[in-house]
């Protein structure tokens, strides 16, 4: 079989919320990289999140933040933060129409204290996995960064939440021509939305071309697994798009097949079905 490069979102792919990377899933890494096929990572986390558990199980590289970071084994191929200005300029629109934001940096994220209040009384929809694990964050006690400290040094990302739709539209039309913005699944009565702005040229299908041309690859031999309307950027450009059976029924209608969920080792079970590991 001719080798495949493998992309594999994190949260709602690999791992539920704040928990460990199961055995099966290491089995399906290391599987399918002993059977010379590469298996990178493909996250909205930035570097400082990824957490030890899951970077030991052994990658060939990842596309972190979004697609602002890509690395290849140890060859750093882009690294690409929001200049500050263009940061406090989005920042300034996001909060005069009275969102919350969250912006991920290389050393962390900082939160607007509004944010955790706003998350804390959320009940989810079971595929917004972004919002559940932020609950999560919450639940087990891991600090917020506030707003306040900062460092105005530039970001990878900005993410965001409402009381209501009706900001997010605004900030949409404010800033639409830079960036397109990700609105999770929320309930019909959701009293918190939340979504992110994702830079246009710089997304996880971006970083997933950054590493093809890089290896010589074809991009009909690419395979992404992802659960989240933030993934929909690599599932357009790969050669098959796998969407988890916990994701989102946006992503899934955008999807060339729907696998297990993420609580069954719907990763492993997929590979496995390809006979990839």
């Amino acid at each position: 079989m001719e080798r495949k490069l493998i992309f594999l979102d994190i949260d709602g792919t690999i791992v539920e919320a704040l928990s460990a990377p199961s055995p099966l899933v290491r089995r399906a890494v290391q599987g399918a990289r002993a059977r010379g096929h590469m298996v990178f990572l493909c996250t909205g986390r930035n570097l400082a999140i990824i957490g030890q558990d899951i970077l030991e199980i052994g990658f060939d590289g990842v596309v972190a933040s979004a697609g602002g970071y890509v690395a290849v084994g140890d060859e750093v191929l882009l690294d690409s933060l929001l200049p500050e200005q263009l940061v406090q300029e989005c920042l300034d629109i996001l909060h005069s129409r009275g969102l919350y934001c969250r912006i991920e940096t290389a050393d962390g994220i900082y939160s607007d204290p509004q944010m955790e209040a706003l998350v804390r009384m959320a009940a989810p929809d079971p595929g917004n996995s972004e919002l559940i694990r932020m609950q999560k964050e919450l639940e087990a006690g891991l600090p917020m960064r506030k707003y306040a400290d900062y460092p105005r040094q530039g970001a990878y990302k900005i993410c965001f939440t409402s009381a209501s739709l009706a900001p997010m539209e605004a900030a949409q039309e404010a800033l639409g021509d830079r960036f397109d913005f990700v609105v999770h699944p929320y309930r019909g009565r959701a009293a918190c939305f939340n979504g992110e702005m994702v830079r246009k040229g710089v997304d996880k299908g971006c970083g997933i071309q950054l590493v093809c041309q890089h290896l010589g690859a074809d991009l009909q031999d690419t395979i992404a697994f992802g659960d989240s309307m933030n993934d929909s950027g690599m599932m357009r450009c790969v050669g098959i798009s796998i969407a988890m059976g916990n994701a989102c029924e946006e992503l899934k209608a955008v999807c060339d097949l729907v696998c297990g969920d993420v609580a069954h080792d719907g990763v492993y079970h997929e590979l496995v079905r390809m006979g990839l590991c």
